[in-house]
């Protein structure tokens, strides 16, 4: 049930997750498609406005060149007369039109050579009608005549020519003549004002082949990937000549403060929600393992009590048999047995009352001046006896020059006790442990290093919580409820010292205490 909680709830926070994203990402495409069609739109009317106004600069060229003009440089006058007889009505309509032809040379200024050759066309336009009137007698000629005379210009025609002549001075002209980069950066300026968009940017302007032309703001290079193109001029075919380039350094930043409240929102739901998810895990990994422990330490218990229960037990009968009861020696022997057992119990609750007298801070641990070595020779023969009956052997090595700490010196005692029962208790065989000493100008330093059966690097990370023992199965081969190494690395914190463990399985283990000087 555990695992599948935790499965369940991976899929639903990852799948919340990943449509949060989806839904980010989106809003960002989304935003990015639009910044790019208002840019493209603005652009648009960018080279519209570009194109018009060189238009318009050119006819206003052209006409005035042909009011200052008086002669043209040559001239053709050609007469037209057309007659259509209508019998039906009785009429004969004449069409007369006289067209005057002059052909003016326009000069390139910024080419000797060169020049531009428009015609003009006028025309004057006659119309006549003659009506026939039948009489009894007579036909009589000219009965009823209506005549029209007015002159015009071929606009088609004149038009057509200006077209021409635009696209031959577009050609002629290089296109920084035609267009200069302050107008350019002015027009791109207020056209992208006009969608809101109030961004640094750089041009530049290239050939249809590719190469860069005099248009451009400062050191521009093309950058595909980020660059905005559109035509900017097209040559006869109708193909662009010219294509101008728009990038925006700040884009993202545009973009983002556009959807930056939901992005934030978004991203802080995401937040809350991995948050709650690991605080759940959390809490129910810490729950699992607290329900371990709690097991583990009924059955460790049992196991610590049920041995010392039995032999009181078996003492006290004993007592009151009548064939011992008498003998005094025995009685007394029985007692002692008693009374151990009873010390040995009243030892464990010790032991699980001072680590939670040391959580809860009520543990008096007044600090005196006191010699560290001391502490160790105290502390090694404390457990001389096991190592005696085990024929172990404890070597050392004092090297430290400064041995003077403040502590207490009760507790520390204790605290080097528990690691040397430690090692005693986890090696196979005859114990061989080693203990150094050394000093720093601020910390004294003991490594206690035995070689018994080692650690893992799993233990090695758990082997100071309380109440954690090597999981063994059933089998309980060695003594304890996992409260010594837990209560050595509360005194050593609480004299600001540090203690750690490194340890290979099957070498051995190596304990260091940092204890900080006077």
């Amino acid at each position: 049930m555990f695992v599948l909680i935790v499965v369940l709830m991976s899929i639903s926070l990852i799948g919340i997750i990943a449509v949060q994203l989806y839904w980010i990402n989106n809003a960002v495409e989304s935003k990015k498609e639009q910044f790019k069609n208002d840019v493209q739109k603005s652009l648009g009317r960018v080279a519209e406005r570009i194109n018009a106004k060189e238009d318009q600069q050119i006819e206003l060229q052209i006409q005035d060149f042909l009011k200052t003009s008086s002669v043209a440089d040559n001239a053709r006058i050609k007469n037209y007369l057309f007659q259509q007889i209508d019998t039906t009505n009785n009429r004969k309509i004449t069409f007369g039109t006289t067209v005057l032809e002059e052909n003016f040379e326009i000069p390139l200024d910024f080419l000797d050579d060169e020049k531009i050759i428009f015609t003009r066309v006028t025309s004057k336009k006659d119309f006549s009608e003659i009506n026939f009137v039948n009489s009894a007698d007579n036909l009589l000629n000219a009965a009823d005549e209506k005549r029209f005379s007015f002159t015009g210009r071929m606009k088609s025609l004149e038009d057509g020519q200006i077209s021409q002549i635009k696209k031959d001075y577009k050609w002629l002209n290089p296109i920084n003549q035609r267009v200069s980069n302050r107008e350019l950066n002015a027009t791109i300026k207020e056209e992208l004002q006009k969608k809101d968009i109030n961004l640094d940017f750089k041009y530049g302007v290239y050939g249809s082949d590719g190469l860069a032309t005099k248009l451009k703001s400062g050191y521009y290079t093309i950058n595909k990937t980020n660059s905005y193109p559109y035509p900017l001029f097209y040559d006869y075919k109708e193909k662009p000549e010219y294509i101008l380039f728009v990038t925006f350094p700040t884009k993202n930043d545009h973009i983002l403060s556009g959807i930056s409240g939901i992005l934030l929102l978004s991203l802080l739901f995401i937040f809350i929600i991995i948050i709650a998810f690991s605080s759940s895990l959390y809490q129910l990994i810490k729950q699992k393992k607290i329900s371990e422990i709690k097991t583990d330490f009924i059955n460790n218990m049992t196991h610590e009590f049920k041995t010392p229960i039995a032999t009181i037990n078996l003492a006290l009968d004993s007592i009151i048999n009548p064939k011992i009861i008498s003998d005094n020696d025995k009685v007394l022997r029985y007692i002692n047995m008693i009374r151990d057992e009873n010390k040995r119990m009243h030892k464990q609750v010790e032991n699980v009352l001072r680590i939670s007298k040391l959580e809860k801070n009520q543990l008096d641990i007044s600090k005196e001046t006191i010699d560290i070595h001391d502490i160790i020779d105290d502390a090694m023969n404390h457990v001389s006896l096991l190592i005696q009956n085990k024929q172990g052997v404890i070597k050392t090595n004092f090297e430290a020059i400064v041995s003077e700490i403040s502590g207490n010196e009760f507790h520390l005692t204790n605290v080097f006790v528990n690691i040397l029962e430690n090692a005693i208790k986890y090696t196979e065989g005859a114990p061989i442990i080693e203990v150094f000493t050394q000093s720093t100008n601020k910390f004294f330093i003991v490594k206690i290093k035995d070689k018994g059966i080692g650690m893992s690097k799993n233990v090695q990370k758990n082997v100071f919580d309380k109440f954690y023992r090597e999981q063994k199965g059933n089998v309980h081969d060695v003594k304890g409820h996992g409260l010594g190494l837990a209560y050595v690395k509360e005194i050593v914190e609480k004299h600001h010292g540090t203690v750690f463990v490194e340890s290979e399985k099957g070498i051995g283990s190596i304990f260091t205490v940092k204890l900080p000087l006077i």
